[in-house]
């Protein structure tokens, strides 16, 4: 089997929609020898965050010098990113060779595995394949019936922030879907929750106490901000001063407090990690499409804002680091969102809206996205490809010296990524 035959097959495994439960999952890991029971993990749930949160750990324990694994989703440019160890995603060779393992075991199920509990088996096995000496886990969705919550025994369980997200599936209050989230606790296993929210704690506190499990809250009222711009953020949390995080967003340093008090929890448990590896970690962090500065001169910022605590968040960043300047704005989003309240956070901010249609078969039409705008007073315009948004949403940057901010959806990174590169070597060969 060949890296595109292994693609075709992931991506080809029947879907009958989430099908959560770990029933699959168990049974599948345990014809591939329980891959999973060699592996430690620090086994990350949340609303939002939990992406940079797990990108932030990653980049601390290799500088601590550990083997690291990471395992997250989606992936932004290329399917391989979703498993990476040391920083480095899977090679097509390797891929390929597991799919070769795990396919003809999946295909001798009764009940089929989804696409997703074959990625999180692959993972595993790669990971143990490998001697990690830790393993990031980021859950898909929700927590408790979540494919990467077989693990047993996590050094520690954290959680980020609660909002209302995928309530078809998790719930429809943040109480139920806190439930959810709170899923991946175990027995005896430290927990850390990092986010705002205190009727989420308490039902989060309320399970680590069930589990015999010691819990921390990320100290948010020790945390103070120094300084910050697109370039970084320097900020104290509690009795650590000075801490130079690389990546942007106002929600950042918040983040960043969670990673530290998880460090913190590792180190009680005997997995040291010096302060030196913290500093120099979160220094390096790099996270695509989260408040991702692609240009200077003008600021062009990709963010891959998808709901409405993301889109808030967005918000306050822009405001943060443009001082109240309205910024030209690009989004695609899909139709299943929140989008319409999505634009009543994004729309004072705008001076100009560029809508395009992401790659996706739950995309909102651009045409849709524009007439809505234009409907609440302000200034839009459809474009039929992301390429022609980007390309003119670009111009526009340039031509009056504005930042541009492009967002609304993971899905079109990609796209957007590339169309831009190939704006700026255009002008390069001018």
């Amino acid at each position: 089997m060949n890296y595109t035959e292994a693609l075709e097959y992931i991506h080809s495994v029947e879907w009958l929609g989430s099908r959560p439960g770990l029933s699959r999952t168990q049974e599948l890991l345990e014809k591939l020898g329980n891959p999973e029971k060699n592996v430690k993990f620090i086994h990350v749930a949340g609303t939002n965050g939990k992406g940079s949160t797990c990108s932030m750990l990653d980049s601390v324990l290799r500088a601590a010098g550990y083997k690291v694994g990471l395992y997250t989703s989606p992936y932004i440019v290329r399917f391989n990113e979703r498993m990476c160890i040391n920083g480095e995603p899977i090679s097509d060779t390797e891929l390929a060779e597991l799919v070769a393992v795990v396919k003809p075991i999946a295909d001798t199920m009764q009940d089929k595995p989804t696409e997703f509990e074959i990625i999180t088996a692959l993972a595993f096995l790669y990971f143990k394949r490998n001697a990690c000496d830790v393993v990031v886990l980021e859950v898909g969705m929700g927590g408790r019936l979540d494919s990467t919550n077989v693990i047993e025994s996590p050094l520690v369980s954290v959680i980020t922030g609660i909002a209302l997200d995928h309530v078809s599936v998790l719930g429809n209050t943040i109480t139920e879907i806190a439930a959810e989230k709170a899923g991946i606790i175990k027995n005896n296993c430290p927990v850390v929750y990092g986010g705002r929210d205190d009727e989420a704690f308490k039902v989060i506190s309320r399970k680590a106490t069930e589990c015999g499990s010691d819990i921390v809250r990320t100290a948010l009222d020790k945390l103070t901000v120094e300084s910050m711009d697109v370039s970084g953020t320097i900020f104290h949390y509690n009795n650590i001063k000075d801490i130079r995080l690389s990546l942007c967003g106002s929600y950042q340093p918040e983040n960043a407090a969670t990673v530290i008090e998880t460090i913190a929890t590792l180190n009680r448990i005997g997995f040291a990690v010096p302060e030196s590896a913290l500093r120099n970690g979160l220094a390096s962090a790099r996270w695509r499409a989260r408040f991702e500065l692609l240009a200077n001169n003008p600021p062009v910022i990709f963010d891959g804002s998808h709901n409405m605590q993301g889109v808030t968040a967005a918000a306050e960043s822009i405001k943060r680091f443009f001082g109240g300047e309205r910024v030209l704005m690009l989004m695609g989003v899909l139709a299943d969102k929140e989008w319409d309240k999505m634009l009543s956070v994004l729309l004072p901010n705008a001076k100009k809206m560029f809508c395009v249609t992401p790659p996706s078969p739950r995309a909102l039409d651009s045409k849709r996205l524009a007439e809505e705008c234009i409907a609440r007073g302000s200034d839009a315009e459809a474009f039929a490809t992301i390429e022609e948004g980007v390309c003119n949403a670009y111009l526009a940057a340039e031509t009056q010296n504005m930042p541009l901010v492009m967002l609304g959806s993971l899905y079109m990174y990609g796209e957007v990524f590339f169309a831009f590169e190939k704006e700026k070597e255009k002008r390069k060969s001018r």
